[in-house]
């Protein structure tokens, strides 16, 4: 699922039949200081930030070159793209959205050292509020789960107010007049009506809690749980917290049925396929709702089976890192594997002496990678339009840039 940019552009292309992407090719030099060696168009400063936030909370100072490659995508009025190819030219508005401004700014805030360029693009993510009290992918939109609970985490790290947002999550809450097993998920608003995500009811967990995309491993273990749909209104009287809860419960059934993982219907597919990226957000999210139990069983499935979808992708190794520091697990030893090392080893080398050479093998997967990136891309797209449906891509609420 993540990997939201290229996986939405790629995913309408393979579904809708749009012209393919074009992905990097071992000719086409891309800026240094970048993690990854795929095509950054669409998910460049996504991935860039969320390796940052990975190596940081890992203990590792990432170089000076990749912080500056970040910073200088932020365009003159505060947001971010999700690339700016050109620097030296001025941003077209229409190309800034809040999910790169949004985890950007959480990842500078982690860094430190870059308040003139987090308060610019957090004034920018305020001033492109909706009245509802939540954000769009792009300024102008409707309100998104996925969305508000990126900025809300924005927010939360520059020690903003964030309980209007959190209060506008639940109008994308499936409540008591739904069937019982959607009740407390999440979904993105499609032509008028809402359509259950389990994307988006992480996201919605998370934001709802007020989380970020670091989060603590809780100290003990809380049982999730829905209200009680003896009073129907049971769902409407829930605080932030509460919600956070139902939606929690809804993962964890969700989790519990798959064997531990989410899993997608991938188009022409002839059974569901497992979803790591989704299963990822999940474990931060349930962890951040202190379901301690759920999260470290669904990270150790994750730990034990990834290792094909997140080999030399920077944001699915970002990702599990993440999710092994919400639940108190080595990423340095994820089944066996050092998470860190080769998320080190897809970008410049650190700024601390943390961390070995490359070794010749990991050497060559880097340079595979630049013609292997392609496919990685095309999968990651088709399982992200399984897990919220063809019709959020083609209702207007399209990830790819202007």
């Amino acid at each position: 699922m993540n990997l939201r940019r290229s996986a939405a552009a790629l995913a309408a292309a393979t579904v809708l039949g749009m012209a393919a992407v074009p992905a990097a090719s071992a000719d086409t030099p891309l800026p240094p200081g970048l993690y990854g060696t795929g095509d950054p168009t669409y998910d460049g400063v996504w991935r860039q930030s969320y390796a940052l936030l990975a190596l940081d909370t890992a203990g590792v100072t990432p170089a000076d070159s990749a912080v500056a490659w970040l910073t200088g995508q932020q365009c003159a009025d505060g947001g971010f793209p999700s690339y700016r190819a050109d620097t030296a030219k001025a941003c077209d508005a229409k190309t800034e959205d809040t999910n790169a401004t949004g985890i950007a700014v959480q990842a500078l805030t982690a860094l430190g050292g870059k308040d003139a360029v987090v308060k610019k693009a957090t004034d920018w993510l305020v001033s492109v509020r909706n009245k509802d009290g939540g954000w769009s992918y792009n300024p102008g939109g409707a309100s998104d789960p996925d969305s508000t609970g990126v900025v809300i985490g924005a927010l939360a790290a520059v020690k903003q107010d964030v309980k209007a947002a959190q209060d506008s999550l639940k109008a994308f809450q499936f409540g008591c007049d739904a069937k019982a097993a959607d009740r407390g998920a999440s979904g993105y608003p499609m032509n008028g009506k809402l359509s259950v995500s389990a994307k988006a009811t992480a996201d919605a967990v998370r934001g709802a809690r007020g989380a970020g995309f670091v989060v603590t491993a809780p100290t003990a273990n809380t049982a999730a749980k829905a209200p009680d749909c003896a009073s129907p209104d049971a769902f409407k009287s829930l605080d932030a917290a509460g919600a956070a809860s139902a939606g929690a419960a809804y993962l964890t059934a969700q989790l519990t049925a798959g064997g531990g993982h989410l899993t997608a219907v991938t188009p022409g597919a002839d059974k569901p396929t497992p979803d790591y990226g989704t299963t990822a957000d999940a474990v931060v999210a349930l962890a951040a709702d202190q379901q301690l139990d759920t999260a470290k069983a669904s990270y150790d499935w994750l730990a034990k089976n990834s290792a094909t979808w997140s080999k030399s992708n920077p944001a699915a190794l970002s990702q599990l890192v993440l999710a092994a520091h919400a639940t108190g697990n080595d990423p340095k030893n994820a089944a066996g594997a050092d998470l860190v090392q080769q998320l080190t080893n897809l970008g410049p080398k650190p700024a601390a002496a943390a961390s070995p050479s490359a070794s010749p093998s990991d050497q060559a997967e880097k340079k595979d990678d630049k013609s292997g990136s392609a496919a990685t891309w095309w999968i990651v797209g088709v399982f992200f339009v399984a897990s919220i449906g063809i019709g959020f891509l083609i209702s207007g609420r399209k990830k790819k840039q202007g």
